[in-house]
C-alpha cells in the first residue's frame, strides 16, 4: 500500500490550523511551557500514544508500529520568545510580552500532525517513532538535558525541522554538511575607576575602554561576533567605574568556536590593560552547530521530499547559515538530519510580525511522516 502523505496532511488542514492557533495564543518562555505541554499531552491522549513528562515541561511520546523495523525520533521545540506580537492576526498571543516569533507553534503542530497520520497507519508502520517535545531551545537549550535524561537512548536516528521565511510555503530546503553555526555566549565586565567627570585623569573610564574593545571584537575573522547588551554608568557627570557588555559568537564547528573565543578574551584583556583597567571575561559554549554529516540520511530526506512534494518544491541549500539551534546535540549523540520548511512569510525569524503560512504545517506534517516511514522500513546495510 502506498500512502499519499501530502493528501493525508491536507485532509487535516482545518484541524491542524485550529490547533496551531491554540498554541500561538499561549506562548511561554523556556522551561515554563506548562500550558503548552498540557495541550500537547491532550492531543497525544486522543491518539492513544503513550507519553511521559521529564524536565517539568519536556514530553517524550512513543508510537510503536505493528511491523518490525528501525526506531527513529522526531523533535519539536516548544518555547516562545519575549517579544510583543504585532502581526495583527485574529489569534494573536494572549500572553503579554510573549510571542511565538520563531515558528515553534508551527513545529509543535507539525509534529502532532505527523503523529496523527502515523498513528492512523500503525499497521503499516515499522519499528517505532519517538516524538520529542523539547523546552527551552531559545534559552540555555533543552536538547542536551533531554539527552542526559535518556530521551534518545533507544533510537537510531533523529529528524527535525525549522520554518524558513526565505522559502515559499509548500517548499522545503535540504542542506548537506555544515548547516547551522556553533555558538558561545559571553559577558565581559570592565573594571575601571570612577571619578568626577571634570577630572578624567583621576579615573579610568570603563565606557571608553568598552568603546575601544567592542569594534575590535566585531572584526574577529572566522565567524560573527554580536554584542547585544551594554550597561554602564550611574550619572552624566561621573566616569563609570564599571561597564558590562554581553553578546554571542557564531562560527562553523567547535574548534573554530574555541579559537574565536580565545581571541575575544585576548582582545578584552589587552585593551583593558592599556587603559589601566581590568577585564573579566565569562564565555559559555552553547549550541555545537548543526552538521548534517550523514549523507545517506540527508539523501533519504531529499528523495522523500521530492517524492512527497514534487521535485520543483525541493531546494538544496548551498551555503550554511550563521543562526544557531541546539538540535545539533541530538545529531552528535546519535545521527540524523535537520531540514527547512518554507514559511511563506515576508518577515524574518524573531520579528514581532513573523507569522508562517498555515500551509507550512501541511508540508512539515507530510514530510515528517514520509521520512519516518522511509527510515524505519529501510534495512540497515
Amino acid at each position: 500500500m502506498t500512502i499519499n502523505f501530502l493528501h493525508e496532511a491536507q485532509a487535516l488542514k482545518s484541524e491542524l490550523a485550529e490547533l496551531r492557533r491554540k498554541f500561538h495564543q499561549i506562548p511561554e518562555i523556556g522551561n515554563h511551557e506548562f500550558k503548552t505541554a498540557e495541550l500537547i499531552e491532550a492531543e497525544l491522549d486522543k491518539l492513544d500514544i503513550p507519553h511521559k513528562r521529564i524536565l517539568d515541561t519536556a514530553i517524550i511520546a512513543k508510537l510503536t508500529g505493528k511491523l518490525p523495523g528501525r526506531n527513529c525520533a522526531l523533535r519539536s521545540d516548544i518555547d516562545a520568545l519575549p517579544v510583543t506580537e504585532a502581526t495583527g492576526c485574529d489569534f494573536h498571543s494572549q500572553t503579554p510580552g510573549m510571542m511565538h516569533a520563531c515558528g515553534h507553534d508551527v513545529h509543535i503542530t507539525s509534529a502532532l500532525g505527523a503523529a496523527k497520520i502515523l498513528s492512523k497507519h500503525r499497521d503499516e508502520l515499522c519499528g517505532s517513532v519517538t516524538f520529542l517535545f523539547q523546552p527551552d531551545e531559545e534559552g540555555e537549550g533543552g536538547a542536551k538535558r533531554m539527552i542526559d535524561e535518556g530521551a534518545i537512548d533507544d533510537v537510531e536516528a533523529i529528524f527535525g525541522c525549522h520554518v524558513d521565511p526565505a522559502l515559499p510555503a509548500g517548499h522545503v530546503g535540504i542542506k548537506y554538511g555544515n548547516f547551522y553555526a556553533a555558538s558561545a555566549t559571553f559577558k565581559v565586565i570592565i573594571i575601571g575607576k570612577s571619578s568626577h567627570g571634570a577630572m578624567r585623569d583621576k579615573g579610568i573610564d570603563s565606557i571608553e575602554v568598552s568603546a575601544h574593545i567592542i569594534p575590535e571584537l566585531l572584526k574577529i575573522k572566522g565567524g560573527v561576533v554580536s554584542v547585544g547588551m551594554l550597561h554602564a554608568g550611574t550619572a552624566n557627570n561621573i566616569l563609570a567605574g564599571k561597564a558590562e557588555f554581553a553578546g554571542i559568537v557564531r562560527t562553523y564547528g567547535v574548534d573554530e568556536r574555541a579559537r574565536m573565543c580565545k581571541e575575544l578574551a585576548r582582545i578584552c584583556e589587552e585593551i583593558s590593560q592599556k587603559f589601566g583597567a581590568k577585564a573579566e571575561c565569562m564565555i559559555t559554549d552553547s549550541c555545537p552547530g548543526i552538521i548534517n554529516d550523514n549523507d545517506e540520511l540527508t539523501s533519504l530526506v531529499e528523495r522523500t521530499a521530492r517524492e512527497t512534494l514534487t521535485t520543483e518544491k525541493v531546494h538544496v541549500i548551498d551555503k550554511p547559515l550563521f543562526i544557531s539551534e541546539d538540535f545539533g546535540f541530538f545529531i552528535m549523540a546519535k545521527t540524523g538530519c535537520f531540514y527547512h520548511i518554507g514559511a511563506g512569510c515576508e518577515y524574518p525569524l524573531h520579528s514581532d510580525k513573523f507569522l508562517p503560512d498555515p500551509d507550512a504545517i501541511i508540508t512539515a506534517s507530510a514530510l515528517h511522516s514520509a521520512v519516518v516511514m522511509q527510515f524505519n522500513s529501510k534495512q540497515e546495510q
